[in-house]
């Protein structure tokens, strides 16, 4: 683990939204690059950040839409960066396939999908929790990702860095899901000092170009990088591949590859699934929610 860069890290006590704190999260986890397309109720986060990232060195590109978003971050990545985009229900359908081909390729990037009211256009301004099946099995074929999901702003700041820190530890996309009352609820969010912030860094191999193999798993199934302009053959497609990134139709290759995409977030499941338990003494009903849910149902059981 690294720390993080005191230039990004507002540490102080704010009184900020959701949408703002997980943009101060991106930064502060080291993102400095973030596609998107203008969507309500996120289009907030990313306004925040065209104007933050510039401060420190990073750039915010407005696409000409979700598709466009879900790809560019993809190159921003394999360039070397941490990013991320930021959309909502109906950019969140937009980006699935896009989805699996970050699934598929193993890039670490994020996807923050404010949830609002669907389906189609639905309820813009209203919040809603109906894209969460969506960000399980939202694109085709077998694969396995990661999802959280903040119940306040400053659970916003807090799991947007766990979010980057997942993406770049599995190499996998993660989904960041969040609803429209925590982008839009202002609360008291406390940024700790730079020091404070573990980072995770790339995994960025240490091996020279003629020994590098794009695809080939280390002890806990997770390939090392490298990145365009380094000298390695890069070979990055959506196609099953073997170990070097080439296409193959051998059966073997994709029962290994698939295997594997799923083995590696498996594995790591205990440490992965991150819930908060109250009033569990004695109950005979436990009642599971989540993002802004589980405040209204916290308090329906204390009652």
């Amino acid at each position: 683990m690294m720390h993080a860069d005191p230039r990004c890290v507002l540490t102080g006590t704010h009184f900020i939204n959701g949408d703002a704190a997980c943009c101060e999260g991106a930064l502060a986890a080291g993102a400095r690059y973030a596609a998107g397309y203008p969507i309500t109720p996120s289009t907030e986060i990313v306004e925040r950040f065209a104007a933050r990232a510039p401060e420190v060195g990073g750039l915010f590109i407005q696409m000409e839409d979700e598709i466009a978003s879900s790809i560019a971050i993809q190159g921003m990545v394999w360039g070397g960066q941490k990013a991320f985009t930021v959309t909502s229900g109906p950019g969140f359908s937009l980006m699935m396939e896009h989805i699996g081909l970050a699934a598929m390729t193993e890039t670490p990037v994020v996807f923050v999908d404010v949830q609002r009211g669907g389906p189609s256009t639905g309820l813009p301004t209203l919040p809603s929790q109906g894209d969460m099946m969506q960000a399980r099995f939202g694109s085709h074929g077998d694969y396995a990702i990661i999802a959280l999901s903040p119940n306040s702003p400053q659970e916003c700041f807090d799991l947007t860095v766990k979010a980057f820190n997942l993406a770049e530890e599995f190499r996998v996309p993660v989904m960041f899901m969040m609803d429209e009352c925590v982008g839009h609820m202002t609360e008291k969010v406390v940024i700790p000092p730079a020091e404070q912030i573990e980072v995770y860094p790339r995994r960025h191999t240490k091996k020279p170009p003629e020994e590098f193999l794009l695809y080939e798993p280390g002890p806990d199934l997770v390939p090392e990088m490298a990145h365009a302009g380094e000298g390695y053959k890069l070979y990055v497609t959506g196609l099953t591949h073997d170990r070097r990134g080439y296409p193959s139709l051998n059966p073997a290759a994709q029962k290994e590859l698939v295997f594997r995409l799923f083995e590696k977030i498996r594995r790591a499941a205990d440490r992965l699934v991150m819930v908060e338990a109250d009033e569990l003494d004695g109950a005979d009903v436990v009642v599971v929610s989540y993002g802004i849910t589980s405040r209204v149902a916290l308090r329906a059981v204390q009652m």
